[in-house]
């Protein structure tokens, strides 16, 4: 039953119009540094201020456009240059792809976290977590769960899609917990949250129904209340 809704839910995460369009198409494995003899940038101040415009311009578009038909040429117009330009700054059309959705997900955490900020105070940890929900289904929601499926769907490829994910979400979530708990218990609490979170995107995306979501973020919510109201 596990496996068929897992299955499932990556035909709706990895459609075919994205799983084909993804990545370098021929023309960019043609026109890739190595094989095309372009110039790369030497990392100058001037040089990395130019390549993280490109990627705000580029992470822009993806978040607006999704995953579908992305290729350098593509990622370029936005940017007003030409896909040669993009290899000097990038590798290839896959690490501008992984450079922008790491970018998108850093834009999930700090609105994430900015939800979440304005329930601290007296409020109760679920209800700081609970805050940050809407914000994982929105924006940049639907290309960040694109990228995840593509990475389940063929590691191989796209395993820099997923690679760090929970490094780059961890520390936002153990900065919820309570200052007072442990190391280890904030890290169990962070991990059972983000675990969470990750089952209930999928299970929303492969039911289409936000109900069984909804219950789950309940469940998730008491659960928490009773691990607050813990000893250490």
């Amino acid at each position: 039953m596990c496996s068929g809704l897992i299955s499932e839910a990556l035909g709706r995460l990895v459609h075919p119009s994205i799983r084909d369009a993804v990545g370098m198409s021929a023309a960019d494995r043609h026109d890739s540094p190595e094989r095309a003899g372009y110039r790369r940038s030497t990392g100058s101040p001037r040089g990395e201020a130019r390549r993280r415009e490109l990627l705000d311009r580029v992470t822009d578009d993806l978040a607006a456009s999704g995953l579908v038909d992305f290729s350098l040429r593509r990622a370029a117009r936005p940017c007003g240059t030409t896909h040669k330009v993009l290899l000097y700054h990038f590798a290839s059309a896959d690490d501008l792809l992984v450079q922008a959705i790491l970018q998108l997900r850093d834009r999930r955490i700090e609105k994430g976290m900015a939800a979440a900020g304005q329930s601290l105070g007296a409020q109760k940890l679920s209800a700081r977590v609970r805050a940050i929900w809407p914000i994982l289904t929105r924006d940049e929601g639907q290309v960040l769960d694109q990228a995840i499926g593509l990475a389940m769907y063929d590691p191989e490829r796209y395993a820099g899609l997923s690679r760090g994910a929970s490094q780059q979400y961890l520390p936002s979530l153990l900065s919820l917990c309570p200052p007072g708990w442990s190391d280890r218990r904030k890290l169990e609490v962070a991990e059972m949250i983000l675990a969470a979170f990750r089952g209930f995107l999928i299970d929303r995306l492969a039911s289409g129904d936000t109900s069984g979501v909804d219950a789950g973020l309940d469940a998730l919510s008491r659960a928490l209340d009773r691990e607050e109201a813990a000893a250490e």
